[in-house]
C-alpha cells in the first residue's frame, strides 16, 4: 500500500527535537497512521536530509540543520541552534499561519525543508527539489515490464523558497530559483552581492544587507577615534563581501586605514590561527580587528590569541556572526573582554517549548518567522488581487503561481513583524538597517555577559559610558598608526597609508596652516609661540640709550661744544690779526660746515618719520660739503696765487673774500639742487625693513624702522662732499711746496690726508655690516663717527692752534705791516732762506706777518 502523507501540526515538543537528532540521516515522515515511522533508508532515498509538510501550497525551506562535513563527507554534526530552532521556527510559523483566521484563510501553508549541511555545493544539489515539478520528463524511452507507459509521481510544486542561511548558499541557489522564477526570501543571508537587482533579481532578505552592518561598524570604528583597523573574513561571500564592503566604506570616508586583511580558508591547516595571529601582531598599532567570520572561526582566533599570550591586545569587532552567542566565547572570556559586537535588531518569540524548559532561543528565529510570514502576506495579497470572494484557492492560483508576481507582491508587503518592528522591503529587496550594539564584558563578580551599549538605525547611537574594557577600565583604547602631531607639527604621511604619518614641526618663519601643511607667514610676520598662526614682528628703531648711539652722541656733544667755543672765540677777536689772516667769512663757511657735521648725528639717531628723513637727507651730506667747499677754496686760492706769482707779479682774478665766498656757495648750490631733485623724484618717507634683523630664530627677528634711504641713495649724497674732498687733498699735494710760513696750506694738507683715511676706514665698515644682524646699529654709529671725525680733524688742526694763540699768547696777535703782492710773492719765495732768521722770530711772526699781508692785500 502506497504511504499516505499528512501535514504535522506544530510546535514542536523538547521530545519531537531529539526524535529529529535521533533520525537526522532522512527527515521526511511518510505515515500510514500516527505512530508509524519508517526507519529503513533504502524506504525514501530521494527524500534523504528533508522533511516534508503537505498543504495548499508549498512552501521551500533550506536550513543548515547540519554542519559542513570532513573529509569529502558532505554533512557533518548536527547544528541545534543554527539548525533545529530555525527550522522549528518555520514550522511553527506555518502553524499559526494556518490557524490564522485573517491571514489566508481557507488556504493551507506546506513545507517542503532540505538541509544544506552548511556547504554550497550541497545545498545546490538539494535544491533542485524545488524545481522538479517545472521540469517536463519525457517518458517516450521508458515503459513498464507490461508495455503500459510509466506514472511519474509529481512532484510538489514550490511556489517560494525560505532560506538560505549563508550568503555562499543563497547565492548558489539564487542563480538557479531565478531561472524558474520562484522568489525566495532568506532569514539570515547579509552579503552585500546580494543586493544586485540585476543578479538577483528573486531574492529578497528580512536581515539587513553587511552594506548597512560594514556602515555601522565604521561608525563603531570612528566613533572610537580608531583609525588603523585589520580585517579578518571566513573565506566565502560572506566574510569577503562584508569586509570588501568595510574597505570600500573606509575609501569612501576617509580617515580609517585597512593595515591588514587577512582570509580564513575554507579548510585551515594546523596551525593555521597561530600564523594568522602572528601577521596581526606584525602592525601592533592596529589593535582593532574587525570580523566577519563564522562562530567556528571567531572560536578558533580567540583561542590562538590566548595561546600566543595577546588577551587584552586586540580589540574585537564582530559582525552579526558573532552577535551576542555565547559558544565562539565559552572557555576564553578574558581575550574577548571588551569586543564590540554587531546583531540585527531582534526580540525573542514566545513559543511553548520555552515556556517550561531552559530553553534558549536562537537569534535568527524572529527573521525565519518573518520570512514565512512575508511569503503567506505576498500570498494573501495575491488572493485577494486574483481569488477575490473565492474561497480558498480558485483556478487562477490552484494551476500556476506566476513567480514574477508574486515577487511583485513580496516587494510590497508591509507589515508588523514577529518583533514588533516593520518588515518592509526596499527596491533592491532588502530589508531597513536597525542593529543593536553589544559589548561582551567581565563585571566586578567575575561573570561574562553581552550588554548592549547601543543601536545602529541610519546612524549611530553609542552609549559610551555603559562601556567597559579590561578589567572594567573605562578609557579608551587606542587603535592608531601614529599618535597625533603636537601644535605646530604637520603630518608627512606614509606613502600609500594615510593614517600612518611621521611629525615635522614648522621651522623658520612656517606655521602650521593645516593638518598637513607649514606655509610661510607673510614677511611682516613671524609664527606665534605654538606656530598655529603669525603675529607681527616687533619693530625697532635705534634708541637714544642704546650704546650704540651713546658714543656718538658723546662724540658729538663733545664736537658741538668745541666748534661752539671756536666760533664764540673768533667772533669776540674778529678784528684780531689771526683771525683776520685765517679769512674771517671762509672760516665761519668751514666752521658752520664742522658743526652741522656734528649736529646730524642727532637727526640719525631721532625716530624716523617724514620730517626726520626729509632732515637727513638735507644735512647728512650738507655740513661735509660746506667743509670741503670752503677747504677746495682756500686751497684753490693758495694754489692759483703761487701759480700766478711764478709769472707775473699780478695778482690772480677771485681771490677776495667776496669772489671766494661766491665759489663756496656755488659749489654748495650742486649739493642742495642735487637734494631737491631728490626730493622731486622720490619724496621721503619711513619704511619698516623686515630684512636687516630677519634671523633664523625667528623669535630673535626684527622690524628696523627707518628712512627710505637705500645704501646707494646714501653714497650719493655723500658722493658729492666726498668729491670735493678728494679735490681738495689733491690740490692740498699741489700747495705741499708751498712754505710752511705762509697761510694754512701744511695743515689744511694734514687734514685732508687725515680725512681720506678716515673716510678709506669707513667704507669697508659700512659695506661689510650690510648683512649683519645688527646691520643697523653697526652703519649709523660708524656714518655718525667718521662725520664727527672729519670735523674734529679739521677742527683741531685748523684752528685750534689759532685759538689757543689768542687766549695765551696775545702778544702774538699783533698787527705787521703791509706790503705789496710784489713784495708778500718775493718774500715767500725767499722764506727758504729766511728759515734761519725766521726761526730767530718769535713764534708765528713771519707766517703771521704774511698771512696778514696777504690778507690786507686781498681785501
Amino acid at each position: 500500500m502506497e504511504p499516505q502523507w499528512r501535514p504535522v501540526s506544530y510546535p514542536l515538543s523538547p521530545s519531537f527535537i531529539f526524535l529529529l537528532v535521533a533520525t537526522s540521516y532522512t527527515w521526511l515522515i511518510p505515515v500510514a497512521s500516527p505512530q508509524r515511522i519508517p526507519t529503513d533508508p533504502q524506504a525514501a532515498p530521494e527524500y534523504a536530509h528533508s522533511i516534508r509538510l503537505d498543504g495548499d501550497i508549498i512552501l521551500g525551506g533550506l536550513f543548515p540543520v547540519h554542519a559542513r562535513g570532513d573529509r569529502g563527507t558532505p554533512c557533518g554534526e548536527l547544528k541545534k541552534e543554527k539548525g533545529i530552532h530555525r527550522l522549528e521556527a518555520m514550522m511553527f510559523a506555518i502553524d499559526l499561519i494556518n490557524k490564522d483566521p485573517e491571514l489566508l484563510p481557507n488556504i493551507t501553508l506546506g513545507a517542503r525543508i532540505l538541509d544544506t549541511c552548511s556547504r554550497d555545493t550541497y545545498a545546490l544539489e538539494q535544491s533542485l527539489t524545488f524545481v522538479q515539478a517545472l521540469i517536463e520528463r519525457d517518458g517516450s524511452d521508458v515503459r513498464c515490464a507490461n508495455g503500459d507507459p510509466p506514472i511519474f509521481t509529481k512532484p510538489d510544486k514550490i511556489v517560494g523558497v525560505i532560506g538560505a542561511a549563508a550568503s555562499s548558499v543563497s547565492i548558489m541557489v539564487a542563480n538557479i530559483l531565478r531561472l524558474f522564477k520562484i522568489p525566495q526570501i532568506s532569514y539570515a543571508s547579509t552579503a552585500p552581492e546580494l543586493s544586485d537587482n540585476t543578479r538577483y533579481d528573486f531574492f529578497s532578505r528580512v536581515v539587513p544587507p553587511d552594506s548597512y552592518q560594514a556602515q555601522a561598524m565604521m561608525d563603531i570604528v570612528t566613533a572610537m577615534e580608531w583609525n588603523y583597523v585589520s580585517t579578518l573574513a571566513s573565506e566565502g561571500n560572506y566574510g569577503e563581501s562584508g569586509v570588501e564592503a568595510f574597505i570600500q566604506i573606509s575609501r569612501e570616508t576617509g580617515g580609517v586605514c585597512i593595515a591588514q586583511s587577512l582570509k580564513i580558508p575554507r579548510e585551515p591547516r594546523p596551525g593555521e590561527f597561530d600564523k594568522i595571529i602572528r601577521r596581526l601582531l606584525e602592525t601592533s598599532n592596529a589593535r582593532a580587528i574587525i570580523m566577519f567570520a563564522n562562530e567556528d572561526d571567531i572560536r578558533r582566533v580567540l583561542d590562538a590569541a590566548k595561546r600566543n599570550n595577546q588577551t587584552g591586545h586586540f580589540l574585537w569587532v564582530g559582525s552579526d556572526s558573532w552577535g551576542s552567542k555565547i559558544s565562539p566565547v565559552i572557555g576564553q572570556e578574558r581575550v574577548a573582554e571588551g569586543a564590540i559586537t554587531i546583531l540585527p535588531k531582534r526580540a525573542s518569540v514566545d513559543e511553548k517549548v520555552g515556556r517550561d524548559s531552559s530553553y534558549e532561543q536562537e537569534g535568527k528565529v524572529q527573521f525565519v518567522m518573518d520570512a514565512v510570514y512575508a511569503m503567506a502576506h505576498a500570498l494573501h495579497r495575491m488572493h485577494r488581487e486574483l481569488c477575490y470572494g473565492y474561497p480558498g484557492l480558485c483556478p487562477r492560483m490552484a494551476n500556476n503561481i506566476d513567480g514574477k508576481e508574486l515577487l511583485n507582491h513580496i516587494r510590497a508587503v508591509n507589515f508588523n513583524g514577529s518583533a514588533g518592528t516593520p518588515v518592509v522591503f526596499n527596491e533592491n529587496g532588502d530589508a531597513p538597517g536597525r542593529y543593536d550594539i553589544f559589548q561582551y564584558q567581565i563585571t566586578n563578580r567575575s561573570t561574562a555577559e553581552y550588554r548592549v551599549i547601543g543601536s545602529w538605525t541610519n546612524k549611530l547611537h553609542l552609549k559610551v559610558e555603559a562601556m567597559r574594557w579590561r578589567m572594567g577600565d573605562p578609557s579608551f583604547p587606542a587603535s592608531v598608526c601614529s599618535l597625533p602631531c603636537r601644535t605646530g607639527e604637520r603630518k608627512k604621511v606614509v606613502k600609500g597609508v594615510p593614517c600612518c604619518w611621521h611629525c615635522e614641526r614648522c621651522e623658520g618663519y612656517h606655521f602650521q596652516a593645516s593638518e598637513f601643511t607649514c606655509e610661510l607667514c607673510p614677511y611682516e610676520k613671524r609664527p606665534d609661540a605654538n606656530r598655529t598662526g603669525c603675529t607681527p614682528i616687533p619693530i625697532i628703531k635705534l634708541e637714544w640709550h642704546s650704546p650704540w648711539a651713546i658714543v656718538p652722541v658723546f662724540i658729538a656733544m663733545l664736537g658741538i661744544i668745541a666748534t661752539s667755543f671756536v666760533i664764540v672765540t673768533f667772533v669776540r677777536y674778529n678784528d684780531t690779526p689771526i683771525v683776520r689772516a685765517s679769512g674771517r667769512e671762509m672760516s665761519y663757511v668751514l666752521l658752520t660746515g664742522i658743526f652741522l657735521c656734528y649736529a646730524i648725528t642727532f637727526l640719525m639717531i631721532a625716530t624716523p618719520d617724514v620730517g626726520v628723513c626729509s632732515l637727513r637727507r638735507i644735512f647728512l651730506g650738507l655740513g661735509m660739503c660746506f667743509s670741503y667747499a670752503a677747504l677746495l677754496t682756500k686751497t684753490n686760492r693758495i694754489h692759483r696765487i703761487f701759480e700766478q706769482g711764478k709769472k707775473s707779479v699780478t695778482a690772480p682774478r677771485f681771490i677776495s673774500p667776496a669772489s671766494q665766498l661766491v665759489i663756496t656757495f656755488s659749489l654748495i648750490s650742486v649739493q642742495l639742487l642735487g637734494v631737491f631733485v631728490w626730493f622731486a623724484v622720490d619724496p621721503p618717507h619711513t619704511v619698516v625693513d623686515y630684512g636687516e634683523q630677519r634671523t633664523q630664530d625667528p623669535m630673535a627677528a626684527r622690524g628696523v624702522l627707518k628712512c627710505d634711504i637705500s645704501d646707494l641713495s646714501l653714497i650719493c649724497s655723500l658722493g658729492y662732499s666726498i668729491l670735493l674732498m678728494v679735490t681738495c687733498t689733491v690740490y692740498a699735494i699741489k700747495t705741499r711746496g708751498v712754505p710752511e710760513t705762509f697761510n694754512e696750506a701744511k695743515p689744511i694738507g694734514f687734514t685732508m690726508y687725515t680725512t681720506c683715511i678716515i673716510w678709506l676706514a669707513f667704507i669697508p665698515i659700512f659695506f661689510g655690516t650690510s648683512q649683519s644682524a645688527e646691520r643697523m646699529y653697526i652703519q649709523t654709529t660708524t656714518l655718525t663717527i667718521s662725520l664727527s671725525l672729519s670735523a674734529s680733524v679739521s677742527l683741531g688742526m685748523l684752528y685750534m692752534p689759532k685759538v689757543y694763540i689768542i687766549l695765551f699768547h696775545p702778544e702774538q696777535n699783533v698787527p705787521k705791516r703791509k706790503r705789496s703782492f710784489k713784495a708778500i710773492v718775493t718774500a715767500a719765495t725767499m722764506s727758504g732762506k729766511l728759515t734761519q732768521k725766521g726761526g730767530d722770530r718769535p713764534n708765528g711772526e713771519v707766517k703771521t706777518e704774511l698771512c696778514e699781508s696777504m690778507e690786507t692785500n686781498s681785501e
